[in-house]
């Protein structure tokens, strides 16, 4: 599917439902390479929350990523049918994150990596916990999850991090991006 075709699918799911989309347009190539900067292939399977039509999914085959190590997560039917024809070797959940568990997958194995395009801004606290809890028991101990926010803090609210013990860092803000986003890594505080 050419760009074009990708921001028209973004700006239609969007426009039905801007706080499950979070953004009229996909991220840049600029804020997908930020993102996935810390992931190549030794750091095993890699879930991805939200990946719309797959600009950060790019990023980590990329960086060597397997499809076939790929866990993509997506609810919409609009952008789990571009992935699915984009990336066929792929296991693709079409699912809320929030419901994300071991047993919603086929293959049941820890994962080295989280990365999330999801608008967690938009998203009450209860489900941010879910998010993150479910996610984190699918990692690997010393995993991170990378999260990217409009915004300039944290998207995780901290009362979050500290019920779940775990720590944010930024990465980096891009400011090629639009809107201009910073990209965090968090992972449990205990090691």
């Amino acid at each position: 599917m050419p760009q074009s075709a990708d921001k028209l699918t973004f700006l239609r799911a969007w426009l039905a439902n801007p706080l499950r989309v979070g953004s009229a347009i996909p991220s840049s190539e600029k804020l997908a390479s930020m993102i996935t900067s810390e992931i190549n292939p030794r750091i095993g399977p890699v879930i991805e929350l939200g990946p719309g039509t797959g600009v950060f999914t790019e990023a980590l085959m990329a960086r060597g990523v397997r499809q076939e190590d790929l866990l993509l997560v997506e609810l919409g039917d609009e952008f789990a049918d571009v992935l699915a024809l984009r990336y066929p070797d792929a296991t693709i959940l079409r699912t809320d994150a929030a419901r994300l568990s071991m047993s919603s997958l086929s293959r049941r194995r820890y994962h080295g990596a989280a990365i999330s395009g999801l608008p967690l801004l938009a998203m009450p606290p209860s489900k941010v916990l879910r998010i993150l809890s479910g996610a984190f028991r699918l990692l690997e101990p010393k995993a991170s999850f990378y999260q990217f926010t409009y915004g300039w803090r944290c998207p995780v609210p901290e009362a979050v991090l500290r019920r779940l013990d775990l720590k944010a860092e930024k990465i980096g803000t891009e400011l090629r991006n639009f809107p201009p986003a910073s990209v965090f890594r968090i992972g449990r505080r205990t090691i």
